[in-house]
Order: structure tokens, then sequence, then C-alpha cells
């Protein structure tokens, strides 16, 4: 029996029995009150037409109740169905896959974003198992520590790789619900996720960008580091070496300032490529910074083969680069270390190779040198004087010592040559060749040839007034320097702040400045020309 038809049948027998009551008591009270059977009818009467009254009354009440009721369900019902229609709408609206199952784990119900991300529609899958959508790429152990967390905690979150119609295979992140109904008993599994692949993609570049030079794509210093640990670790394991080299371009300097950051860039990423072409398996090559390549050779276990691999770098970059419209001549100097001969970790690989590095350069550059004991102390007193040659610039430590230049004829002294010097706190007097191609490898000789020339021109305008008869005041310029595009307006500015007549400076560039590029060199010299000063061409020859 309906709950319905209890309740009719509860106010119906409610009914019956105060009409019972009503009656018999009315009509006992009556009785009681009238013995007059003439005013007892009429009372009667009375007692019958109240009882209709009340009936009527009740019988108002009842219906007025239930139509209340009826109302208030219909409009329970109305937003009942509303609630379905808008969660209808949210589930094949959200741009998640949802995936329903049964509590034997056959599919029920997919939304359209579950189509579109796996391609499978809906009749496809239904009475399916989710396990049709499986990768390969988890192990048992994978799913059977997912399904014991949803049993302990209702619910899964993770990333998980499944398969699409298509066979790809392609990460979700995916949660998953135990549906449990009022009783706590398990009715349905609820399975939401969304498509990661962008993300991983996203992932897998920046991973790339943190390890990878932009320029040339190459390793970085980061990742050489890395792959140099490893080898180090694999040939120490197998009792075998292998040879770290350090490569710099030589001149590169000049090429990025006197024809752009621009051409250097393609300079360096052309030098990348034809490296990589050359190179073979067992190779790591690598581009630590600036001109700077690092090349980590597994199977050269002997000093011979990795002074030949260095030849033959060096024999690859000879032939000239083709860049827009310039042909680029460029060559490198290779510093050679060994393991586990010269080094046993890879920070002291490193740092040996910079020593022997270091060598090849001070050697003539265009070459070759390896590591021995000596060269680290040797790098150790390079870091210091560097470091010392800095503090010497700022604290006027540097002194100009002026040469005399004499007639060859009249054997009178036409003129002066302006000679750098050293005059340390400490050591004294600074040979030049010890401490110039420090300057030249840290960038600091642009500075102190600057100097030079400032202190150069003032001094010759205080001989000028002291009415001493010198034609000129001499001033080298280093290769770096002569590169640079701002030495016109550097030498203009010196002499319009010290008032030099231009014709009483003379500015020698070396031959080699010059023949590093002879286009860029003629222009340099002919603009410097337009100053009004004198050129002369050093080490000629």
């Amino acid at each position: 029996m309906s709950a319905s038809v209890r309740d009719a049948l509860r106010m119906a027998a409610l009914y019956l029995l105060l009409s019972v009551l009503w009656l018999v008591l009315s009509g006992q009270i009556l009785s009681n009150l009238f013995d007059d059977p003439a005013q007892l009818a009429r009372w009667e009467l009375i007692n019958a037409y109240a009882w209709m009254g009340c009936s009527a009354l009740l019988i108002f009440v009842s219906r007025w109740r239930l139509l209340s009721f009826i109302g208030v369900g219909a409009r329970l019902r109305r937003e009942d169905r509303e609630r379905l229609r808008m969660a209808a709408a949210v589930f094949d609206s959200t741009l998640e896959g949802v995936l329903v199952s049964d509590r034997d784990g056959v599919i029920v119900h997919v939304n359209r974003a579950f189509m579109q991300i796996t391609g499978y529609q809906q009749d496809e899958v239904l009475g399916q198992r989710p396990n049709k959508f499986k990768s390969g790429r988890h192990d048992t152990a994978f799913y059977r520590q997912m399904f014991a967390t949803l049993a302990e905690k209702g619910e899964w979150s993770g990333e998980i790789w499944n398969r699409r119609k298509n066979g790809e295979v392609y990460p979700q992140w995916q949660t998953l619900r135990a549906i449990r109904d009022d009783h706590g008993q398990l009715t349905h599994y609820v399975a939401v996720f969304s498509d990661i692949s962008a993300i991983k993609h996203t992932e897998r570049e920046l991973a790339h960008l943190v390890h990878h030079d932009p320029l040339t794509d190459l390793p970085n210093r980061l990742l050489f580091n890395d792959r140099v640990k490893q080898t180090l670790a694999a040939a120490q394991a197998n009792k075998r070496g292998c040879a770290l080299l350090l490569l710099d371009l030589d001149h590169f300097q000049s090429i990025n300032d006197s024809l752009g950051h621009t051409t250097g860039d393609q300079l360096l990423k052309a030098v990348g490529e034809r490296l990589g072409a050359q190179l073979g398996s067992g190779v790591t090559l690598a581009r630590l910074g600036g001109d700077e390549f690092a090349v980590l050779c597994e199977h050269c276990t002997q000093v011979g083969e990795a002074a030949a691999l260095a030849q033959s770098i060096i024999d690859g970059l000879k032939e000239p680069f083709e860049l827009d419209h310039h042909r680029l001549f460029t060559s490198v100097s290779i510093g050679i270390s060994l393991f586990p001969s010269d080094a046993l970790s890879a920070e002291q690989l490193l740092r040996n190779a910079d020593s022997a590095l270091f060598k090849a350069k001070s050697n003539g550059r265009a070459g070759y040198a390896l590591y021995t004991e000596e060269l680290t102390a040797h790098a150790q007193q390079r870091v210091e004087t560097a470091s010392e040659l800095r503090r010497a610039l700022e604290q006027q430590e540097l002194r100009v010592y002026y040469q005399p230049v004499h007639d060859l004829f009249s054997g009178a002294m036409i003129g002066v040559e302006a000679l750098v010097r050293w005059q340390h706190p400490e050591r004294g007097l600074v040979p030049p060749g010890e401490f110039i191609p420090i300057a030249e490898r840290t960038g600091l000789i642009a500075d102190i040839d600057t100097w030079v020339m400032r202190q150069a021109c003032r001094q010759m305008v205080q001989w000028q007034a002291e009415g001493k008869a010198l034609a000129f005041v001499a001033v080298n310029v280093s290769s770096r320097l002569f590169a640079h595009r701002n030495l016109y307006q550097m030498v203009a500015q010196v002499l319009h702040e010290t008032g030099l007549d231009p014709a009483r400076l003379e500015v020698e560039v070396t031959e080699s400045a010059v023949m590093d590029d002879p286009e860029v060199a003629l222009e340099q010299l002919h603009r410097l020309r337009e100053l009004g000063l004198q050129l002369a061409i050093d080490d000629f020859g």
C-alpha cells in the first residue's frame, strides 16, 4: 500500500471518528438541555447545520492543503528538471573529458569533450571498459596503487598516459572518484581528465632552452658540465680515459665590434654547424658562451688522439665563411686536458683546459696546447694579475713612459712614442709582456689604450706650452680598440678634451690588426684620417 493511500485512509477514519463523536455527544447534550420536543427538534436541526458547516470547512482546508502540496511538488519537480538540464549542459559543455562507469567498470556515459579528446564516438565506448584506452606505458603496479588509493580515499588524481582512437599515446591529468549511495554502497565511477599534451610540449621546450644555447642550439655550459660528469663516471668505471678540448675563436671581438653583433652571431652559428658536421659520434660539442666552444671526446684516450682531433678542428675552420655580404676568415685556439692524467673532476678538467687554451693564445693563436702542471700556477697568477690590473686602472698605478723618436738623417729627436708601464705597489715595475696579454684576454686593453691616449695628449699639450719642439706623440692602438666602432668618437673626444692639435697625434696600428679584416680596417683608417691626425703601421712585415 502506498503512502498516499495510507494518508487518505487515516484522514477518512479521523473524519468518521469525529462525526460519530459529534453526533453522539451533541445528541446527549441537547437531550439533557431541552425537554420540549419542538425545541429539541429545532436545536437538532441547528446542530445538523453546524456539522455541515464544520464538514465544509474541513473539506475546504483539506483541499487547500492538498492543492498547496501539489503546487509545491510541481515547483520542486520543475526545479529538479532545471537542475538536471543545467547539469547535463555542464556535463556536455565542459572542456574536460568525463567518463562514467557502473560499479563493475562498464562505461555508461561519456561527454562531448571525451569524444573530442579521444576520437571515439559515444556508441563506440558505451558498454566497454576503460582498459580499452590503455597506453601500455604503465605497469600493473601503477594501476594497483591507483585503485588502492581510490578504495581508501574515494578519489585518485595524477598523470596517466592513454591512447587515442588513432593510436596516439598522450598524457592526461585525471581525477577518478568513487560514487556511493545514501547507504554507502558503491554505484558508479566518474573519471574527469584533461589533455596535457600542450603542457608537456611546453615543459620539453623550456627544458631544452635551459640546457641549450639559443643561438647555435648546442648544449650550453649547464648541460655540458652534466655530460662531462657522466662521461667521467663511466670512464672511471670502465678504466678508460677521455679528452676535453676548449676552443676560442681568434679575434672574434674584432669582428663583433667592426661588423656588428648580427654578423658575429651568424659567424658563431656557422662555426657551430661546421663543427657539428665535422665531429662524429662519441663527441659532445657545446657552446659555453661568447666565442668559446667545448668538445668532449669519449674515445680520445691518448694525447696523440686528442692532438689529432684538435688539429682536424683547426684545419676544418680554415675555409672562409660566406655570411650575407661578408666573406670571413677565422682561426681557433684550442686547449686540451685529459682524464685521468690531468684531472679527476669535471671542474678541474675544464680549468686545466682553460689554462692550456691561454697558453695556445700566448703562443700566437691558430694552434693548440696541452695542459701541463706548470700552467695551473700560471693560471692562478693570471687571475690575480687580472684582478690587480682592474684596480691599477682605477687607482692610477699605470704609468706612461715616452721613447724618443729620432730622424735617421739628422739625428734630431722629432717625436716620442707613448709606452704604458705598471708600477705595482708591491711588485714594482711589472713588464708589459706580463700584463698586456692578460689585458687583451679580459677586455681591459681598450680601456688602457684610451687612458694612455688621453695621458699622452695632455703631456704633449704641456710640452708645447713649455716650448719643446716635438712634431708628434705616437700612441699604439690595440687590435680590439681599432676594431671598435666608437674609435673615431673616442679619439675625437680625447682631442677635444685635451686641446691637442690632431696633426700632433700619431696613431700606430699593427699590421695584424689591419689584416684581420682589410675592408673594415680601411674604412676605420679613412675616418681617423678625417680628424687630421697621422697614421702609422707598426710591426710591418
